[in-house]
């Protein structure tokens, strides 16, 4: 288990809290009801958050943000090398810079189950925020321009690698101009996996196993309607609820074996 108490809005409260808050709930003892050898690992680096937009790359604490993709990065390497099953605990979506750019660098080839509310894939000069949190995957699947010390701790990703489960942003995106990924990436929407997101999980893992890929997950919980989950920044209409996100989660971490 490794903690990223990080906030792309540059600041130490808010998400920045949810490892804390994670362990103060009990997270640590819950898993340890399943595998006695599960081990907290604290927290990593996250630098020093300022809520200043950088005029290079148009995101606010770009060194925060460069520190703690390096840090997860290598936290994450050393415990796949470990032969163990990193948990990271965000903190904000950017935190899967690092992770996968650390699981790429200790298994090569690795594939993305991006569960999301968002695409997170706005061109960080379009942003309206600023935050990291709007762009990850975009910055994973094209380059940008961004500086060096940040580029070189970013995994690349195919984009017939990534399947995206639950955005539901696409009105705010053709509002803005901003091109949808539902072009390039495998994408399914809140309206298309409520009630039955198991069986497409399990298609996109089934494909990812075939191809001899291992694949990450990545769970932002605003894919969570707002009533079922009210403590996000950015609250939007739609959504899934708690037993659609298990069925996700379940069907992604112990997925059916069908060959």
């Amino acid at each position: 288990m490794i903690g990223a108490p990080f906030n792309s809005a540059g600041a130490t409260g808010g998400v920045a809290n949810a490892p804390a808050e994670l362990r103060e709930a009990g997270l640590l003892g819950a898993l340890r009801t399943r595998r006695s050898d599960v081990r907290d690992l604290g927290d990593v680096d996250v630098g020093t958050p300022r809520p200043t937009r950088d005029p290079a790359s148009a995101l606010i604490s770009l060194e925060s943000l460069t520190a703690t993709t390096n840090s997860i990065r290598t936290a994450v390497i050393e415990s796949v090398a470990a032969g163990e099953f990193p948990l990271v605990l965000g903190g904000d979506c950017p935190v899967l810079l690092g992770a996968l750019r650390g699981v790429q660098d200790a298994l090569g080839d690795v594939a993305l189950v991006f569960v999301d509310g968002h695409e997170d894939a706005w061109p960080p000069d379009r942003s309206t925020t600023g935050e990291a949190a709007d762009c990850e995957l975009g910055l994973m699947l094209a380059p940008a321009d961004l500086p060096p010390e940040l580029t070189a701790q970013l995994p690349t990703l195919d984009p017939t690698r990534v399947v995206a489960l639950g955005p539901r942003d696409a009105a705010e995106l053709q509002a803005a101009d901003v091109p949808s990924l539902a072009s390039t990436i495998a994408l399914l929407t809140d309206r298309e996996l409520r009630g039955k997101a198991a069986v497409p999980t399990e298609i996109a893992v089934g494909r990812f196993r075939r191809r001899g890929f291992p694949w990450w997950l990545h769970v932002d919980l605003d894919v969570l309607s707002t009533a079922a989950m009210p403590a996000v920044d950015y609250p939007q209409p739609g959504g899934l609820d708690w037993s659609d996100l298990a069925a996700i989660t379940h069907a992604a971490i112990h997925p059916v074996v069908s060959e």
